[in-house]
């Protein structure tokens, strides 16, 4: 039992790193990601969440942006990336990053909206604004073609 508890301590910080590393496939800096969209020649999809204290936030990453279906489409279509503003302590970010998230805040969401998805060009110009929806992948997906098809 004693062994138990010193192997659950050992491993607890280990545990709060990988929360707040972030997601494979998703840039969390601007920048990156729309080079990577030039490059790609593929709009980015921006996403600006509050991870720990935004219900819908939450429930777009779980319903959609966590799921296969999307995850699939989106390495076919787009350049995903994503600033999150925890308000958690224990969920703090490191400064460089906060600093990253705040420039792309102060660029693509003046209104302090979450959640919001903005569609942007490889140029970085701003195609859509949206945010949660209901209905999974399947419906996200379609609502994104849409969209992207206006452009």
């Amino acid at each position: 039992m004693r062994f138990l508890s010193i192997l659950l301590l050992l491993l607890l910080p280990c545990v709060g790193v990988q929360a707040q590393a972030p997601a494979e496939g998703w840039n969390t800096d601007l920048a990156q990601a729309l080079q990577q969209a030039k490059a790609s020649n593929k709009p980015v999809l921006v996403d600006f969440s509050g991870s720990d204290w935004c219900k819908p936030c939450i429930m777009l990453k779980q319903e959609v942006f966590d799921q296969p279906e999307f995850q699939q489409f989106a390495k076919d279509n787009l350049v995903l990336a994503r600033f999150d503003f925890p308000r958690s302590k224990k969920n703090k970010l490191p400064a460089a990053q906060t600093k990253l998230n705040e420039q792309a805040a102060a660029q693509l969401n003046k209104e302090g909206s979450f959640p919001l998805v903005v569609l942007l060009s490889p140029e970085g110009k701003v195609l859509a604004k949206t945010g949660y929806r209901p209905g999974g992948p399947a419906a996200y997906d379609a609502y994104l073609n849409q969209l992207l098809a206006k452009r």
